[in-house]
């Protein structure tokens, strides 16, 4: 079995949706497990959504492009993505009101700020991003 196929076993049996490349540092050293993640996000496994971060994908049935495996959506591997990275975040404010019940109007999109200033790592998944300029 190539670490390849060893990688996607772990990924499909896996119940997170988000992993590191460290999750993997078991299987192999750190070029031989970036080389695999790198041709599974060309095979459309996985996606890359940031530096050393990868989350399960899978095709839309409706628009036939690659999209995160996760039920929750983009934000849903956005959260997931900074709880894994042990980083404090919050939400906006508009996002904030809907959650406490104080507003019925509901955000298009979660805007998710970190609380620490000194996170400066890039996370996008599609349109949803973490510390990227818009």
């Amino acid at each position: 079995m190539t670490i390849q196929d060893r990688i996607k076993t772990r990924v499909k049996r896996s119940k997170r949706s988000v992993f590191l490349r460290s999750d993997f540092k078991d299987i192999a050293d750190y070029d031989q497990v970036g080389r695999g993640l790198r041709s599974l996000a060309r095979e459309g496994v996985l996606m890359k959504i940031g530096y050393g971060l990868y989350a399960r994908a899978r095709v839309n049935r409706i628009t036939g492009k690659l999209m995160p495996d996760n039920a929750a959506g983009a934000d849903g591997v956005l959260i997931e993505a900074m709880e894994r990275l042990d980083v404090g975040y919050k939400f906006d404010d508009l996002s904030n009101m809907n959650f406490l019940g104080q507003s019925t109007q509901i955000p298009a999109s979660v805007k998710i700020v970190p609380t620490d200033p000194r996170f400066t790592r890039k996370i996008s998944v599609g349109k949803q991003r973490v510390n990227e300029a818009r």
